[in-house]
């Protein structure tokens, strides 16, 4: 049987509204900041594909009021462990996790952490009159991936005709993610709200993102913009940029409770299988559904080898493993170069190949299962000006946030100016291992709403 390429729209059903949180204001630490400040933890690099782009990676600091309390992170297992009272202690760090967590209603937490951004400039832009468009893209990693995990895409994208019409890309990276992973070594904490994600995506883009796509070059650590440009943005968008958040799985979710914060700001979301999971009914359902999920991920993440003896050696192991061998070929050498970092030296002379995001972070991130109802109960109110793109599986047997028919009920949640498209062979990471496919849905999206286009200008937006 033929693959319908999209979920046609389900029967009007009803459902029962969620005491959701108003989140945290939004803003950066008090300056100045202590020096000396972070520098990047990875060398420059070229990005994976030939695109008439520039690559360059910045820093900045997070919103500084933090959602969650800090919590030491819980011991390892010793290594004399057997493998019995290993999976043993990992239970019970399961466990932990989950309990440690408290109340999802706080004043904040002021706390200095770091945010990286990859930036993607198109060479030309700038160089002839009426070369710019303003259009941004923003892409959002899924949990446990570096930024750099997007360069798959972007390789066919930023080729096609699409490319001519976009003056920048940001790849974003949460706080305990890749090399931001590494700069906020020895600051996280061991309870982590995905609120404080979106909150991070909002203060980039009001308080770091600069006023209109150049080819300047940047400074690593990215000025802060003055009070004036943000309160402005707030209430107008951007007066130079047309702003495209894309997101992956959780990068999905939290770039939709940015938008869902501060409408102004954005143009399009496109949804690639993001968790935004309707709320559940019952208790029994949530511990037979999200729970039962959540706890197979979380003692999967704390389980996860991270060492290896070369980059060489991690690509060897994961060519070993089905669920790695069904990524595209780039898009694993992606995650073992960038993904990985090296450290110690060997008795050999060499350095091992180390994760620079821990198993016990990713599982940290996981154990939160709360703000994925929350942004799902906003949806419906969600400014219909913003166009909702979503991509989701379209392998038959992949797995569902929620019971068999979830997907189709999820993509038309917000019916208003929405379409969807189901990736044929692909399971929930469409971007590991369809992003060819997933680049030509983007490209074609762009061209048909955004070719020409022109930045809004400030009088047209008032």
């Amino acid at each position: 049987m033929q693959l319908q390429s999209s979920y046609p729209r389900p029967p009007p059903h009803t459902r029962t509204p969620m005491q959701v949180r108003t989140p945290l204001p939004v803003y950066p630490p008090p300056e100045p900041l202590s020096l000396p400040l972070p520098s990047l933890p990875s060398p420059p690099r070229n990005p994976a594909f030939n695109a008439p782009f520039t690559l360059s990676t910045h820093i900045f600091p997070a919103s500084y009021l933090r959602t969650s309390r800090y919590v030491d992170i819980p011991a390892a297992p010793p290594e004399s462990a057997s493998k019995a009272e290993r999976h043993a202690f990992l239970l019970k760090t399961r466990a932990e996790l989950r309990e440690m967590r408290g109340s999802t209603w706080t004043d904040g937490y002021p706390r200095v952490l770091w945010n990286c951004v990859n930036r993607y400039v198109r060479n030309d832009l700038n160089l002839k009159a009426g070369s710019s468009t303003g259009l941004t893209l923003f892409f959002a990693h899924a949990n446990g991936f570096p930024k750099e995990m997007w360069e798959s895409v972007l390789a066919v994208l930023l080729s096609s005709p699409a490319g001519q019409i976009i003056d920048e890309v940001w790849a974003w990276e949460s706080v305990q993610h890749g090399d931001a992973a590494l700069i906020n070594a020895g600051n996280l904490s061991a309870v982590f709200d995905w609120q404080d994600n979106a909150r991070d995506i909002i203060n980039f883009m009001l308080n770091f993102l600069p006023a209109a796509p150049s080819t300047t070059p940047l400074p690593t650590h990215l000025a802060r913009l003055p009070h004036a440009e943000a309160e402005l943005r707030k209430l107008n968008g951007f007066a130079h940029r047309t702003f495209i958040a894309v997101g992956h799985s959780y990068g999905g979710c939290t770039s939709t409770l940015a938008a869902q914060m501060f409408p102004k700001l954005f143009s399009a979301l496109v949804l690639v299988d993001p968790v935004i999971v309707k709320p559940p009914s019952t208790e029994q359902e949530y511990a037979e559904g999200t729970q039962a999920r959540t706890d197979n991920l979380i003692l999967g993440a704390l389980m996860r080898r991270d060492t290896w003896s070369s980059r060489e050696e991690a690509l060897s192991t994961f060519l070993k493993n089905p669920f790695f061998r069904a990524w595209d070929p780039t898009s694993l050498e992606l995650y073992v170069t960038c993904g990985t970092y090296l450290t110690g030296t060997q008795s050999n002379g060499t350095q091992q190949a180390k994760l620079k995001m821990s198993g016990m972070q990713e599982a940290i991130v996981f154990s939160e299962t709360h703000t994925e109802f929350e942004v799902y109960d906003r949806l419906p109110a969600l400014d219909e000006r913003i166009k909702l793109r979503w991509v989701v599986p379209g392998r038959e047997d992949a797995p569902e946030f929620g019971p068999k028919g979830s997907t189709r009920r999820r993509v038309w949640v917000r019916p208003g100016n929405s379409t969807n498209l189901r990736i044929e062979g692909a399971g929930h990471l469409i971007p590991q291992e369809k992003p060819k496919l997933l680049a030509n849905d983007l490209r074609d999206f762009i061209l048909q709403h955004y070719s020409p286009v022109k930045p809004l200008t400030m009088g047209a937006m008032l």
